[in-house]
């Protein structure tokens, strides 16, 4: 048995962002017109293709007095009421006038429970006692959840209404609802019926270890991102009277570009993972994911500090370029739109000059291969591992109902792995040491996933 639950209510209060929320479904049309929602549509919420329990989304009474009334003139003993709401249904299915009721009440008959949807931050009228009395004769268990639009709040007249109405009666934020509210919400459902009750609490373990499951997952491409990251390097070909430094620029930019798409490429994998594979970033220019990946500040903000720096030993021995045959000494050709400011007194610190570096693989007939990466910065794991750590947090705690601009307040303006524990970011530091040595990769690929899948697990300052 699958828990079915209809959705119903006013329009307009909330019922698409708690089927979107509870169902993990971003595709749901959630507006603030009335009559977003025109037909019924059953969304049901699935692990591994095992279906856990459907919510179906419905429109909002338009006609609740009309309702009424035809089952008050109709109304025989209250053991009949049931029925004689499926009677309704029936016998205006195909009336213009009351499309919009017939759609909701139809799950109800058809046997799903009842999650009723009011706004809380509105004042409680007697038009929705209308609608209450309506849910109440078709004798199907039922709950009500006050969803918080506004500011105001209303909740303790609206208590004293639904309670009248409702064996129980909850606070829910849809669109701010985190993962912890939603399981709450999910072992509240099974109070409703004794049936609901055991597929309900296989439905939240099974959303717990999918939790698990999918930050696992995320650290496994994360990982895959660094070291694929640590390794890519750009190579040309060069004629004998070909000037370096032009070729030197090209070929910077375009490891540049290759290391972005990258790191692109391993953001959409983790956003699909979470069943955001239509999130878009709408982050203003000051947001934190919107600071380029090869900036002064996003390096300051991302990174380690270079005290942690130093305590990590990053800066003994990373930073060796041997096997270098050429050196553009006094040219810096750092990172993106943070030329000017990853050199000088910086320089040292972020190891940025690393990747202006020419390695000259071969002599050809008539010309040179050279080489620019990979990436030496002794800082950029740690930058690439703090910027898909806030990504991960945004992507994991955002819920489906959330249509708003993607933002996170850090307690700090900088260095965010300096907040990792001691022995957490020692650990990741050997792994970063071996990372830059070349052909180390399949060594420590399942201890990096480990200690990622942990650091994932820790919470942001904020």
């Amino acid at each position: 048995m699958i828990p079915t639950f209809a959705v119903v209510g006013h329009p307009n209060k909330g019922k698409s962002s708690i089927v979107a929320t509870l169902a993990e479904d971003e595709r749901l049309a959630i507006g603030p017109t009335p009559g977003t929602t025109r037909r019924a549509a059953a969304h049901t919420f699935s692990i591994d293709d095992q279906p856990q329990y459907v919510l179906v989304d419905t429109p909002g009474f338009q006609r609740a007095r009309a309702v009424l009334d035809w089952l008050l003139g109709r109304s025989t003993t209250a053991s009949a009421r049931p029925a004689l709401v499926a009677e309704f249904v029936d016998a205006h299915k195909d009336d213009p006038r009351f499309v919009d009721e017939c759609e909701l009440l139809r799950p109800i008959v058809e046997g799903a429970g009842i999650l009723y949807v009011v706004d809380g931050s509105k004042p409680y009228g007697a038009e929705y006692e209308l609608e209450m009395q309506i849910l109440q004769w078709t004798g199907r268990p039922r709950m009500a959840l006050i969803n918080l639009i506004g500011a105001d709040d209303h909740q303790g007249e609206w208590r004293q209404a639904l309670d009248q109405y409702f064996s129980l009666v909850r606070v829910f934020d849809a669109v701010a609802a985190d993962f912890d509210t939603r399981v709450v919400l999910l072992k509240v459902f099974g109070e409703l019926d004794d049936e609901w009750r055991a597929p309900l609490d296989r439905a939240v373990a099974a959303l717990v270890v999918e939790r698990d499951r999918r930050r696992r997952r995320s650290a496994a491409e994360i990982a895959a991102c660094l070291i694929d990251s640590l390794q890519l390097v750009e190579r040309m070909s060069l004629g004998d009277d070909e000037p370096m430094q032009p070729a030197q620029q090209r070929m910077v930019e375009r490891l540049q570009k290759r290391l972005r798409g990258r790191e692109r490429q391993c953001r959409e994998a983790v956003q699909g993972l979470y069943r955001h594979q239509t999130l878009e970033w709408q982050e203003g220019s000051q947001s934190l994911l919107d600071t380029d990946l090869f900036t002064h500040d996003g390096w300051e903000l991302f990174g380690l500090s270079r005290q942690k720096l130093v305590v990590s030993g990053a800066l003994t021995g990373a930073l060796a370029g041997g096997g270098i045959d050429a050196l553009l000494a006094g040219v810096s050709l750092a990172l993106g739109a943070g030329i000017g400011a990853l050199i000088g007194g910086a320089s040292a610190w972020f190891g940025s000059g690393e990747l202006a570096r020419i390695k000259v693989l071969g002599e050809t007939i008539g010309g040179r291969i050279v080489q620019v990466g990979p990436v030496k910065a002794a800082n950029f794991p740690w930058v690439l591992l703090g910027r898909a750590w806030v990504h991960h947090q945004l992507v994991a705690e955002r819920n489906h109902a959330y249509r708003e601009e993607i933002s996170l307040a850090l307690q700090s303006d900088q260095n965010l792995m300096d907040g990792l524990p001691d022995e957490m970011r020692k650990d990741l530091q050997k792994i970063f040491a071996r990372l830059f040595k070349s052909g180390a990769a399949g060594d420590v690929r399942g201890d990096l996933i480990g200690l990622i899948d942990r650091v994932l697990d820790s919470p942001l300052a904020r």
